[in-house]
């Protein structure tokens, strides 16, 4: 079964910080060298000989609606039209890429993301399915991964038949707030009778897969509507509830400076958010698989992460093994063995690429051998909270303890504060350290560490 957790709030004095996110390494900071197309047809070939499986996920930028959180280059627009060009867009770059992928290469993980995926109405829906059938080994059965993040406000019944129906069997429903001055604070009015209603149809349809997401930390949030819309999601039994902590960074994101930093709640409202949601999330037979995500027992996720084969990439979690990630539209991103990029996310620069016939311009890196061992201790922590020695010793070549022993003093201070445990065999957050798995991720990201050895690392819980 899942892990089960505990709360600690001298823990969460020390290593919360909403400010200091962090998703799986490397991050696309990282990603900082312009990747040719020769570089990507090489990585795919390199894909090819191999015969890796894929994942493909397709990014739809568009949404109808401005909502002040967030923290992607969505292109907001009442005018449906434009899916049509797009559209066309991602045929262009499924069929140069579909070159050099071998036909028998199989596609175990589909997602469809972005902005507000559903957008594109019905018909387009199918058109692009057929894109991805036309291009690629797309097999619509019940047992492979076929997600789409969904907006209650942006889809129905009639949707979610037609999702149903060309191949999807999982949604992540985007709830994140349900109090009504929560939802004025940050432009997004829906209702809980709005998520039911796709949750009744995915019922209804035999999706595998339900999850809902909330964000803790919005303007206007206090521990009793947070807790009030937690009990709410419960209640319609979601199979995976996932919460991510509301980061405020106007300076970055220029739709975020519509919210007033003088509502956002205090850190001690958020510890209290995060203590109730911890003991609710465990009552109601949730486990915490990590990274924000808790999933009943008898969930893919939960099941995976018992086996010891759980997968965490650049697209989260995934029981998906050995795969390599490919990602079509603007700002979306791949990963192929070593090599990760991001398309540009610039949608003029993407679709002028592509109706030359080229690839739209991107920008990654190409993890060296060191990447690649760190990578491999964040994958470990964020799937099974403990990094096994003997296993990464003789993958890589290495000892642990010499490897890192410019960390040793964080790691064993970390220690002492009762966030993990050191063994001669292994590594191991605590349970009531799991919940701050991402700060202990963090310590082994040279890209945040190399500069700074000394100073405690610090994230956001969960």
């Amino acid at each position: 079964m899942a892990h089960t957790t505990e709360w600690n709030e001298s823990l969460f004095r020390t290593y919360h910080r909403l400010n200091k996110p962090y998703s799986s390494y490397p991050t696309v900071e990282q990603f900082q060298h312009n990747i040719s197309a020769f570089e990507r047809f090489s990585a795919l070939r390199t894909s090819r000989q191999a015969q890796r499986a894929l994942a493909l996920n397709v990014h739809i930028p568009f949404s109808a609606n401005a909502c002040y959180y967030g923290t992607e280059k969505n292109i907001v627009t009442k005018d449906r039209s434009r899916s049509t060009a797009y559209l066309h867009s991602l045929e262009q770059e499924m069929r140069l890429i579909a070159k050099h992928v071998n036909p028998q290469q199989s596609i175990e993980q589909l997602h469809l993301g972005g902005a507000t995926p559903t957008f594109l109405n019905p018909s387009e829906l199918r058109q692009l399915m057929g894109y991805l059938k036309d291009n690629f080994n797309v097999d619509s059965n019940n047992f492979s991964q076929y997600s789409i993040d969904i907006d209650p406000r942006e889809t129905d019944w009639s949707t979610m038949g037609v999702l149903r129906d060309i191949g999807f069997n999982r949604v992540n429903i985007e709830v994140q707030g349900l109090a009504p001055d929560v939802q004025r604070a940050i432009n997004r009015l829906q209702t809980i009778e709005q998520t039911q209603n796709i949750v009744e149809a995915a019922r209804t349809l035999q999706f595998r897969t339900v999850s809902i997401n909330l964000i803790y930390g919005l303007p206007k949030q206090t521990p009793f509507s947070f807790t009030q819309a937690l009990t709410e999601v419960l209640a319609l039994i979601p199979d995976r509830v996932v919460l991510q902590g509301f980061q405020h960074q106007p300076q970055k994101y220029r739709i975020q400076q519509r919210i007033n930093a003088a509502d956002l709640p205090t850190a001690e409202a958020i510890a209290q958010m995060l203590e109730q949601a911890q003991q609710l999330l465990n009552a109601a037979g949730y486990g915490y698989i990590g990274m924000g995500h808790f999933a009943l027992a008898d969930d893919d996720f939960a099941s995976a992460q018992e086996d010891g084969t759980l997968q965490h990439g650049t697209q989260g979690y995934s029981t998906c093994r050995n795969c390599d990630t490919i990602g079509f539209g603007v700002s979306a991103i791949s990963q192929l063995g070593n090599l990760y990029y991001q398309n540009t996310s610039d949608l003029t620069q993407y679709q002028t690429a592509l109706s030359n016939q080229q690839l739209a311009p991107a920008r990654g890196i190409l993890c060296n051998p060191d990447d690649l061992i760190r990578s491999r201790v964040i994958h470990d922590l964020s799937c099974q909270f403990s990094v096994n020695f003997a296993s990464l010793e003789r993958r890589y070549g290495i000892h642990f303890q010499d490897y890192f022993k410019a960390l040793w003093p964080q790691i064993e201070r970390m220690q002492n504060d009762g966030l993990l445990t050191i063994s001669q065999q292994a590594l191991t957050i605590t349970a009531q350290g799991r919940l701050f798995t991402l700060a202990v991720c963090q310590l082994f990201d040279r890209y945040l560490t190399q500069s700074n050895l000394n100073a405690p690392v610090i994230t956001q819980a969960i």
